[in-house]
């Protein structure tokens, strides 16, 4: 089993964050991904909003970064650890942009960065910006295929609904090929087909655990999967939040469980294909004691999973 973690003060959602994260900054963040790395957890994961609504700052919170800008600094902080987003809100940015970005993080990196791709769930985050909502699957159906064409092509060229682009030149191509890990986000139908279709890996959000073997026979079922290596990423502490953000009261996956019942756990989730997990981090005073219960988790629960 791998693990992630995710830094203090990067999400400030109701269900998952404790108050002193507020006090985090960007030189603790950089001082604690050092540290992580050095522990050896296998990613962090960055989640991304671009602006939130009041209606929402009370579940959500208000404050996210840009993942891919987030996700460059990070890797520029760190030596060996993979960087993710989780998650990238795909309609909402220009795919060309998008495919810059993320190819330039990952050349620079020296091929430690992933994406996990969601639709977006905030109908008033969509319209703020101009976005269509109702369009947004459509958008990032044809975003990845256009974003792979320019990563994969010596001569790229694409004609679609929302973007088409001819007799250009892209680099640099992302240094991880055919090209980095593109995972998927979220539990609907239209969700696991993309899957199947783009993406080597798949963030069950919303999904219950039981539910997890079904889905994911479903993606590896489709004609657009062609057997490749596929992650499936479930944190313990996932089900505390529901959608929109609303908190779930789980007794299965609270903070704070003893090493056993995070041991049983953990090893159930692998059995219903579940390859990487993070931990809901339990009550704790500051970075230090984070930092601590982040070296228990690799010192202590880790080497009995393996």
């Amino acid at each position: 089993m791998k693990f992630s973690l995710a830094l203090p003060n990067s999400v400030r959602v109701k269900a998952l964050a404790q108050p002193w994260e507020l006090t985090v900054t960007g030189v603790d963040q950089t001082v604690m991904a050092k540290r992580v790395d050095e522990l050896g957890y296998d990613m962090i994961v960055v989640p991304e909003h671009f602006i939130v609504p009041k209606s929402h700052v009370e579940l959500s919170g208000p404050h996210y970064f840009h993942s891919t800008v987030a996700q460059a600094f990070i890797a520029g902080a760190t030596q060996r650890i993979r960087v993710n987003s989780f998650v990238t809100v795909l309609p909402l940015q220009h795919p060309v942009v998008m495919a810059k970005a993320l190819s330039t993080a990952d050349w620079m990196s020296d091929g430690r960065i992933t994406v996990t791709f969601g639709v977006g769930w905030d109908a008033e985050e969509f319209n703020i910006l101009g976005v269509p909502f109702g369009e947004r699957g459509r958008m990032a159906d044809e975003y990845l295929a256009a974003i792979l064409e320019l990563w994969t092509s010596d001569s790229p060229s694409f004609d679609g609904r929302y973007v088409s682009f001819h007799d250009v030149a892209f680099e640099p191509k992302p240094v991880q090929k055919p090209h980095l890990p593109i995972w998927i986000g979220g539990d609907a139908r239209p969700v696991l087909e993309r899957a199947a279709r783009f993406a080597s890996g798949w963030s069950p959000f919303l999904t219950k655990p039981v539910d997890i073997p079904a889905k994911l026979d479903f993606i590896k079922s489709q004609p657009t999967y062609d057997g490749r290596d596929f992650e499936v990423v479930y944190g313990l502490g996932t089900s505390r939040v529901g959608e929109g953000h609303v908190v779930i009261d789980d007794p299965t996956q609270r903070p704070g469980m003893s090493a056993q019942e995070i041991i049983d756990q953990i090893g159930w989730l692998a059995q219903l294909g579940v390859t990487m997990s993070g931990l809901p981090v339990p009550p704790v005073a500051d970075v230090n004691a984070y930092l601590d219960y982040a070296q228990w988790v690799i010192k202590d629960i880790k080497p009995k999973l393996q």
